[in-house]
């Protein structure tokens, strides 16, 4: 198959929706389903039936970001080319009919939903830029077709018939796109040194075993767009020569694990999958294998040594995936975002991607705003943009008149970053130098009722409970950590025990085997940086 072939197959499958005048989506990702969305869903279909309003389709979609306003509901006129929505929030089956009315013209039901109406300019939905994100909300997740019909698949038909795999590497490195996992290492790099290695087996992995309290980024995605992950692993595949690919997902997104499980079966069906990929000579299956729920398996060796059946536990480094990885073959990989852009940089070239972003963090970065803030939910926006814009702006600042104390970035990984640093750019460097990191994208605000050492206790419960306990510096030093942070927030520690703190913070760092404990003591390094009052006041005698 080539680019016309497909471009005729896309016009198809919109064809079929040329009679359409109006579409209602209704977001179906987990965070809107857990609010009622399926009731509303079902009762939308329902209304449309008994009014016979042929001309208007209802559908699920994947997640429109607004999580905290679920369900979410979207009135899009093929007028406005279907793109141009009105968006409205906290439905109820109740509201059914009157939304299918309004479809219908009649203005008096529009108006009894005004009040359900999320503004049109909301800076939530107006101050982003979605890369990632850009069928989120619109596709249904569960339907082959419509992922087609918006483009999907073009880049790697473009990838397989018209570009050899050294140039689609070439690319990517020209886009400096960074592993969106946390690590940040160029993508680029890595892609080529897999690449260059030799051998005829080799593996595509996808990290989706997110495990950041607060973060759901690659649920949302896996859910809204599964093809455009498939895609992007596919022509990761061919630019490295690997034949077979897997998905490691929590057995925790059940919702995620389905649509995945659908796309893939309808992919293969549809020969964009499997042998001979859309009559070429590239061979690609890709399978899924479920986590446990064991945040050590997010560490790239511990993930692979699940796939294979074995205990989730790090290996020493050297040797890398890169040389030797899973079934001690050359291995790619990647997380779910990372894979979620190639597609757009194969299509639209390496250099309009890196013209998005910093000199030196491309593109753009999907966070999960969670915590004490208005707008709780998904957003993607191009990197540089300030931790103001994000928190105050889009995010709506602090529910019920309270200051802003903290955001944690990075999860058990990362750090607090107060307010006095709000206006830094949020990009993989300028984090470093306050002591935090980006992470997968996770962001949880705190107002001015948090106490600073029970969060970095929490923190360090959460890495002392998933250490792997195969080194003794994670599996005891986080425990004696957890129990000093204890001892201070009862206020029974002394002077002595804060110090000791501070040297066990840098003993863990320094002697851990892999990332879960050399980042574990960072809660804890951050907040006494920037809020060392707090521990000082809950000094025995402070």
């Amino acid at each position: 198959m080539n680019l016309d072939e497909l471009d005729d197959l896309a016009r198809t499958f919109t064809e079929e929706s040329a009679n359409l005048s109006h579409e209602v989506r209704v977001c179906m990702a987990a965070s809107c389903q857990s609010s009622g969305a399926q009731p509303v869903l079902d009762a939308l279909r329902k209304a449309q039936d008994a009014s016979g309003a042929d001309h208007c389709r209802v559908k699920g979609v994947g997640c429109m970001g607004l999580c905290s306003a679920g369900p979410l509901v979207t009135l899009s006129e093929r007028d406005a080319g279907l793109n141009e929505s009105k968006i409205y929030r906290e439905l109820t089956p109740d509201h059914a009919e009157s939304l299918i009315s309004a479809v219908q013209g009649d203005t008096s039901a529009e108006e009894a939903l005004a009040s359900q109406r999320c503004p049109s300019d909301l800076p939530f939905f107006q101050r982003q830029q979605k890369v990632v994100l850009e069928h989120a909300g619109v596709i249904d997740p569960d339907s082959f077709k419509g992922y087609v019909a918006v483009g999907g698949y073009r880049a790697m038909v473009q990838a397989l018939t018209e570009m050899t795999p050294a140039e689609v590497v070439a690319e990517v490195t020209t886009s400096g796109l960074r592993g969106r996992g946390g690590g940040g290492y160029p993508t680029g790099l890595k892609w080529s040194t897999v690449a260059k290695m030799p051998g005829e087996q080799k593996y595509v992995i996808c990290n989706a075993d997110e495990g950041d309290p607060g973060a759901f980024m690659d649920r949302a995605i896996l859910e809204s767009d599964p093809h455009r992950v498939l895609e992007g692993m596919a022509i990761a595949a061919y630019a490295i020569g690997a034949n077979k690919g897997y998905i490691y997902v929590r057995a925790e997104y059940p919702l995620a694990v389905e649509r995945l499980k659908n796309a893939i079966r309808k992919a293969k069906r549809q020969g964009f999958l499997g042998n001979h990929v859309c009559e070429t000579q590239f061979n690609f299956d890709v399978e899924i294998r479920l986590g446990a729920g064991a945040f050590v398996c997010g560490e790239e060796t511990a993930l692979m040594a699940s796939i294979e059946g074995g205990r989730g536990q790090p290996r020493p480094r050297p040797p890398y995936p890169a040389e030797s990885g899973l079934f001690g073959r050359p291995t790619l990989i990647n997380n779910v975002e990372t894979y979620a852009n190639i597609a757009t940089i194969v299509s639209e070239g390496g250099d309009w991607f890196a013209s998005i972003g910093t000199e030196r963090s491309k593109g753009t970065k999907v966070f999960a705003l969670a915590g004490t803030i208005v707008n709780t939910g998904l957003i993607e926006v191009p990197m540089g943009t300030t931790l103001r814009d994000i928190i105050e702006v889009i995010g709506g600042g602090i529910p019920d008149g309270k200051a802003f104390k903290a955001v944690q970035t990075g999860g058990p990984s990362g750090g607090c970053v107060p307010a006095e640093h709000l206006d830094i750019a949020v990009d993989y460097d300028s984090l470093k130098t306050l002591g935090t990191m980006m992470g997968s994208g996770g962001m949880i605000v705190m107002d001015e009722t948090s106490s600073m050492v029970d969060v970095a206790r929490f923190f360090m419960e959460f890495c002392m409970d998933e250490s792997c306990g195969k080194c003794v510096p994670c599996r005891t030093g986080t425990q004696q950590m957890h129990a000093l942070l204890d001892k201070i927030a009862k206020s029974n520690a002394t002077h002595a025990d804060l110090a000791l703190l501070e040297e066990l913070c840098e003993v863990v760092q320094a002697t851990s085997l892999c990332g879960l404990g050399q980042t574990a003591p960072n809660p804890v390094m951050s907040t006494l940086r920037y809020f060392r009052d707090e521990y000082e006041e809950k000094l025995a005698g402070g």
